[in-house]
């Protein structure tokens, strides 16, 4: 499965991005897509994630801020990004997949100027 992602760029304090993460095939509903990101000199975390089922997950940092939504039609996820904080400043990468075998994207630069 290879992975287009797409929507990042600079953005100043409290402005909104929407990432997409489109994959080359039909990922079944059950298989989780998610949202990672990498901070300067941080490691990779997940910032969000859904499969069909079971609530969205969130990290703490980005709840209330963030939503994650899928449309399995267009094999598509999207990650709406609203009131965005210098923190948020990242290399966002999409992720299919479940625990032991999983398809990243090649990522996509997030950067919020204060």
């Amino acid at each position: 499965v290879q992975l287009q992602a797409s929507g990042g760029g600079l953005v100043q304090v409290g402005g909104s991005l929407r990432l997409s993460c489109t994959a080359s095939e039909s990922i079944h509903s059950s298989i989780p897509m998610g949202w990672y990101r990498q901070a300067p000199g941080k490691q990779r975390e997940l910032v969000a994630s859904i499969r069909s089922g079971r609530d969205p997950t969130y990290a703490d940092s980005v709840q209330d801020r963030f939503t994650i939504s899928r449309d399995n039609a267009k094999k598509t996820v999207y990650l709406f990004m609203n009131s965005l904080e210098p923190e948020d400043t990242g290399v966002y990468y999409c992720r299919v997949g479940g625990a032991s075998n999983a398809f990243w994207g090649q990522g996509t630069l997030v950067t919020v100027s204060s």
